[in-house]
């Protein structure tokens, strides 16, 4: 290796380190936040080296515990069961879809395509799910509303196969005597792990993180998600806060409420559980966005 291209490797190595520095300090900066003295961030701001370390979030959302761990429980059942439904209806979708021999492939594709420009609006929605599949105040609530939630999961997944499921394989298995059904989940299904992983990676945060259809549709505390819990615990700590004024010895030790460390230290709960799954996923991730997203 000359010396050009060996310094074009060490710029190119240098770009990544900061690339990765930036994505990686903002979680350093929010945990630190979470483990430190509300006046000193009221004081100082937010530091990677806080002058004044203090559990008090974490203390008080131990308080809460019995309500976090509940909607932990809730929020683990229904991104398990909303991504592998969604998975099996957008992969059920998207692969009579990649054929090229479907009648009528084409206008079914628009149709699709058309769901991502227009959708029926909040109002007729909420009418639909509440009036006429009767799911409010129930655990589908969280779950129906997300399952087809985005038409291009369904073209990436499509894409996908168009791209890497070679079709002589496919007419070979059919002449071999292998029904439809039977191709999908004995040759398009095994050789599609990395799209599979890739949608299932969006749709399992876009049900983790999760709270609008919990806020429409949900009243029953019992059934609160993580982010419902979280965001109904802050709200209140909030509203406690800014009506301490009111003279009572209560209100201001409530005013006392670490509300600053308390966002960090919920978004720190929140965040751990993605942090973790991440890795599992990510050797399929990057080979399933790029094959699926040509021609996408």
């Amino acid at each position: 290796m000359n010396n050009e291209n060996r310094v074009w490797q060490w710029a190119a190595h240098l770009v990544m380190i900061l690339f990765s520095l930036s994505c990686l300090l903002p979680f350093v900066l929010l945990a630190m936040s979470s483990v430190t003295d509300e006046k000193t961030i009221l004081q100082n701001g937010y530091s990677f080296f806080p002058k004044q370390f203090s559990l008090s979030a974490y203390e008080y959302l131990w308080q809460q515990s019995s309500l976090v761990f509940n909607a932990y429980g809730i929020t683990i059942l229904i991104t398990i069961i909303g991504t592998t439904v969604s998975l099996l209806i957008t992969s059920l979708l998207a692969y009579p879809l990649s054929r090229r021999d479907l009648p009528g492939g084409t206008f079914f594709a628009f149709l699709l395509f058309f769901t991502l420009l227009f959708n029926g609006g909040l109002v007729p929605t909420y009418l639909i799910y509440t009036q006429l599949f009767h799911i409010k105040n129930t655990l589908w609530a969280l779950i129906v509303p997300g399952l087809l939630m985005n038409g291009f999961n369904v073209l990436l997944m499509r894409t996908f196969f168009m791209t890497t499921i070679p079709v002589p394989v496919l007419e070979s298995a059919s002449i071999d005597g292998a029904s439809e059904f039977k191709m999908y989940y004995k040759i398009v299904l095994p050789l599609s792990l990395p799209i599979l992983a890739t949608v299932g990676l969006f749709q399992g945060l876009a049900y983790w993180n999760d709270w609008n259809n919990g806020l429409i549709y949900v009243t029953n505390p019992k059934l609160f998600s993580l982010q419902n819990v979280l965001n109904r615990i802050m709200s209140d700590i909030q509203f406690l806060a800014s009506n301490s004024e009111i003279g009572s010895q209560a209100g201001e030790s409530i005013a006392q409420l670490p509300s600053e460390t308390f966002r960090m230290a919920i978004a720190v709960i929140a965040v751990i559980p993605v942090l973790i799954a991440y890795p599992f996923f990510q050797k399929y991730f990057v080979k399933g966005m790029t094959i699926g997203a040509v021609k996408g």
